[in-house]
């Protein structure tokens, strides 16, 4: 039996919410369910799905709540939608999803990029502490005002920004807060976001594509707000996915949920002991389930340590030139505490070596604004160019390794000649998800 270690984090159905559990034991397509009078649906005022929502919202301390059902990617666009209007400068984090790029572009925002911390050893990109972010706030203030700042927390790898510090920067300076917590549990309300966006499959027990954007205080236009969903979900929400976000939510707050949750976190706190006694180098994080194996101390390429893994049965999320985390979820498979160490230990006799060498930062400055317009860029005739012949050529395409979608460059950016050589360095680290070549705008 294989070791299934990636999302959704119901693990194949075995952490399921058990609300959405019975639903999904009715005779198929019972729930199948149009916008009936009596269910109605996200931006409807009355029906079932109205009074759901505004039942979440009461448990999770939010003053509104709506459901998704394309996933986190279709609510932090509507998100930045309504806090941005045509034109206005958005701050956005080098480790944003390329989701916030599309809204963008959708809503004719101009992007501001800036960088994050980055830790050398693993070649992750850090969350900001107050100090950096100030100095965001600094010089983004220099070139006149900003509409709205994006935060993500937890990354993908489970580690978590000081959301309070953070947020209360941000309003002190005007500035709403929009936070990307696919990857979490809704602690950003009681840190004082304005709004939040949260993924029913990626931290509770939900379906694929369902999740739910929060809002809290008066720094956000609810019309504005409401006029955003309208445009980016559909017409004919799926009933099957509004109810696993509805489940996924209430399961947050309830003690049954509360209480698989500890659980499961007990069995990832036990796996990391097992792990570091076994020799094995950990990426520290906040989640518990998320458990991210330094590779680059045992001398492998996380995707080579991935592949290796995948030909035994042992799936992990997110590989990395410098580490590969595993999505634990709600309900843990049946002896991982000592079968997956033992995998690992196996993998570093079979490829294992001298620690990998320094990971390179991105050449990039603290905050950067894509010299030509991002849906210019985007739409503009293009031509395919080495990396190598890309310096001084703007960028027509992002470039991203996939999961988890972040861009390591973005179009209407100007590929100078540190960024072009420490993107070809990239395409050697992550090889068969970065060619050495790129997209440009042509000349």
């Amino acid at each position: 039996m294989g070791l299934p270690l990636h999302l959704p984090a119901h693990g194949r159905g075995r952490g399921l919410s058990p609300a959405l559990a019975a639903l999904l034991r009715q005779r198929p397509g019972s729930w199948d369910l149009p916008e009936l009078p009596q269910f109605g649906g996200p931006l409807v005022d009355g029906g079932a799905v109205a009074a759901a929502q505004q039942r979440c919202a009461r448990q999770l301390g939010a003053d509104g709540v709506w459901f998704g059902v394309n996933g986190a990617t279709g609510l932090l666009q509507a998100g930045l939608l309504a806090l941005a209007p045509p034109g206005s400068r958005v701050l956005l984090p080098r480790n944003l999803h390329r989701s916030l790029l599309h809204a963008c572009v959708l809503g004719q925002l101009r992007p501001l990029l800036f960088n994050l911390p980055f830790d050398p050893a693993t070649g992750l990109w850090l969350p900001p502490s107050p100090t950096h972010l100030a100095q965001v706030l600094d010089a983004a203030a220099v070139a006149g005002p900003v509409a709205a700042l994006v935060l993500v927390s937890p990354s993908y790898q489970g580690q978590r920004a000081d959301l309070p510090a953070l947020v209360a920067l941000a309003q002190q300076r005007g500035l709403p807060v929009l936070v990307d917590q696919a990857h979490g549990r809704a602690e950003a309300l009681s840190a004082g976001a304005d709004l939040v966006v949260l993924s029913s499959q990626k931290a509770a027990g939900g379906l694929a594509q369902s999740a739910a954007l929060l809002l809290q205080g008066q720094r956000v236009d609810r019309q504005a707000l409401a006029r955003a969903l309208l445009w980016l979900q559909t017409s004919s929400p799926s009933a099957l996915l509004l109810a696993s976000a509805e489940a996924a939510l209430t399961e947050l707050t309830s003690p049954a949920g509360l209480g698989r949750w500890r659980r499961a976190c007990r069995v990832g706190e036990r796996l990391q002991r097992h792990c570091r006694a076994a020799g094995l180098t950990l990426v520290a994080n906040d989640d518990p389930l998320r458990l991210v194996l330094n590779t680059a101390a045992l001398g492998i390429n996380g995707l080579a340590a991935d592949a290796w893994l995948l030909e035994r049965q042992v799936i992990a999320e997110l590989p990395e030139p410098g580490a590969l985390t595993f999505c634990l979820g709600l309900a843990p498979p049946a002896g991982l505490v000592w079968r997956l160490p033992r995998q690992l230990e196996r993998l570093r006799h079979a490829l294992g070596g001298d620690p990998l060498p320094p990971f390179s930062a991105p050449p990039l400055p603290l905050v950067g604004e894509p010299e030509l317009p991002l849906g210019l860029a985007w739409r503009a005739s293009c031509e395919v160019v080495t990396l190598a012949a890309a310096v001084g050529r703007i960028a027509a395409e992002p470039l991203c390794p996939y999961p988890p979608g972040i861009p390591l460059l973005v179009p209407g950016e100007r590929i100078d000649p540190a960024r072009a050589a420490w993107l070809q360095r990239q395409a050697s680290l992550w090889p068969g998800q970065i060619a050495d070549t790129v997209k440009v705008v042509a000349a």
